[in-house]
């Protein structure tokens, strides 16, 4: 995917979100693996409160998204 594409999705619905999601994308998308960057844009497809719980550790994230909601949290 493009990255001008993703940059437009990165805009969520939570402004918090948007900054945890914009820094990631900015410090770490583009010299991650191109595993992680998939993954990255899949998670992009989930629903909002689903990424915050999983980011706050309100609920643990699937398998699939754990090492890369640890990345946005450290970033």
């Amino acid at each position: 995917m493009d990255p001008k594409q993703i940059r437009w999705r990165l805009r969520r619905g939570m402004r918090e979100l948007d900054v945890l999601m914009e820094r990631y994308f900015d410090q770490h998308y583009p010299t991650d693996t191109p595993e992680m960057q998939q993954c990255f844009v899949s998670l992009l497809e989930q629903e909002d409160p689903d990424i915050w719980r999983w980011l706050m550790g309100y609920a643990e994230p699937p398998e699939q998204y754990a090492a890369l909601i640890q990345r946005l949290h450290d970033a």
